[in-house]
């Protein structure tokens, strides 16, 4: 590679010209780390994490350098660590202690008041800034996968407890819907239909598992309530999805579930609890049905999706 082009006091000229000798604009590093450009931006920005090359109008360019800088950092975080942390742990190779988990549990603290205080803007701000640094399977592994979890801890047996998740779960609902109604519109190709298929409303771990999906710059269908037998074929008919996913957390008919899945031409997914309620039978089902999936989360939802080349 070109030096003069690698260092950052000699500007890059020509842009069609660094991108011929194996700069990458940022688009690209986007679409191979799974990193959105806002997110790498801010880490340039607030930490200076990665610092790119600009070319005269202020486009940035990337090198493989970089991108395994990125990578790099995306295993700290992944391993719970701050970002706010992470350059110092790379530059000087300095050993993980406790303080992210205690910058996660403030960042679910601050969240967990928020909602007691139905404060939407309050959530609303604190998630935006959260997803401004973070990646969306980072954010869910690390703050809102846990955060649910402890607020339905919380809920047991609490007045008001009905209150604090139809207004948190409406929320989550409603932000999800609006990001994923948004790259809709910019994206094409075939969607992944997401079916909520118990009768329990506003099942978050179902928004949870679209939104990651369409992250990856997939288009999303959501049906959130569960469709008859017979008409999930015709769904898949109209949609032609890559994938369908239904999410239950409660136990489900198996007995009816062959005539449900009978002329859907793509691959099924079923997620949530339901599948270690029906553990043993699922399994069976799955020798007898070659393109049904199985996913306990949204993120092994999301991994097994993306093994299996439909992300």
């Amino acid at each position: 590679m070109n030096a003069s082009l690698h260092h950052p006091t000699h500007p890059v000229e020509d842009v069609a010209q660094a991108l011929e000798q194996g700069w990458l604009p940022i688009r690209e590093v986007a679409r191979q780390t799974g990193v959105n450009a806002v997110t790498l931006r801010a880490w340039e920005r607030r930490y200076g994490l990665i610092v790119p090359q600009r070319t005269p109008k202020g486009h940035r360019l990337f090198n493989t350098e970089h991108v395994q800088r990125i990578q790099a950092i995306l295993t700290w975080l992944n391993r719970g660590v701050p970002v706010s942390q992470v350059k110092q742990l790379i530059d000087s190779a300095q050993p993980v202690d406790d303080s992210g988990e205690n910058e996660w549990q403030g960042l679910r603290q601050t969240l967990v008041q928020a909602i007691s205080q139905l404060a939407e803007r309050r959530v609303d701000d604190v998630f935006n800034q959260a997803m401004a640094l973070y990646p969306p399977r980072t954010l869910c592994e690390q703050l809102l996968l846990p955060l649910l979890k402890e607020l339905e801890q919380r809920w047991q047996g609490q007045f008001g407890a009905q209150m604090e998740r139809v207004f948190f779960h409406s929320w989550l609902r409603s932000k999800f819907g609006a990001r994923m109604y948004h790259n809709n519109r910019q994206l094409s190709g075939s969607p992944l239909l997401l079916i909520n298929h118990c009768d329990l409303p506003l099942e978050p771990h179902l928004w949870l598992s679209a939104w990651l999906a369409s992250s990856a710059d997939c288009p999303v269908e959501v049906f959130d309530w569960p469709l008859p037998t017979g008409e999930l074929a015709l769904a898949v008919e109209h949609l032609q999805p890559r994938a369908v996913v239904l999410y239950s957390s409660k136990a489900i008919n198996l007995a009816a579930l062959p005539k449900l899945l009978s002329g859907s031409s793509c691959p099924i997914l079923i997620a949530g609890p339901t599948v270690c309620i029906h553990q043993a039978e699922l399994a069976v089902l799955t020798q007898d049905i070659p393109e049904l999936l199985l996913a306990e989360d949204p993120l092994s939802a999301h991994q097994l999706l993306i093994q299996r080349g439909l992300l």
